[in-house]
């Protein structure tokens, strides 16, 4: 009876390990990509990377401020945009938007 309940303890504990390593490679294989330059991310998102909560896009021209519908095939998500927020110019919550 013994020998039986250590070797499931032991069966246990090895699901146990091979599932925490398993999870951890999945999580690592997860990390947000980050892109060169805009004409990298316009070949896989033509219309850029946008945080989840922006809806339009802020348009500056000639002092006067004016907001216009997203263009081509945008990517809202947040953690996506924040490594790729360098490439925001405008700081309108959308990275490489076609205006």
């Amino acid at each position: 009876m013994q020998t039986i309940r250590t070797l499931g303890v032991a069966t246990l504990a090895l699901a146990l390990t091979v599932g925490g390593v398993a999870g951890t490679a999945a999580s690592a294989s997860a990390a947000p990509k980050t892109y060169a330059n805009c004409t990298a991310v316009n070949k896989v998102y033509s219309g850029g990377i946008a945080k989840k909560s922006v809806t339009k896009n802020k348009v500056t021209s000639a002092g006067k401020t004016s907001y216009r519908a997203l263009k081509g095939t945008v990517k809202k998500d947040d953690a996506l945009y924040n490594a790729n927020k360098k490439m925001d110019r405008d700081a309108d919550g959308i990275a490489c938007e076609k205006s």
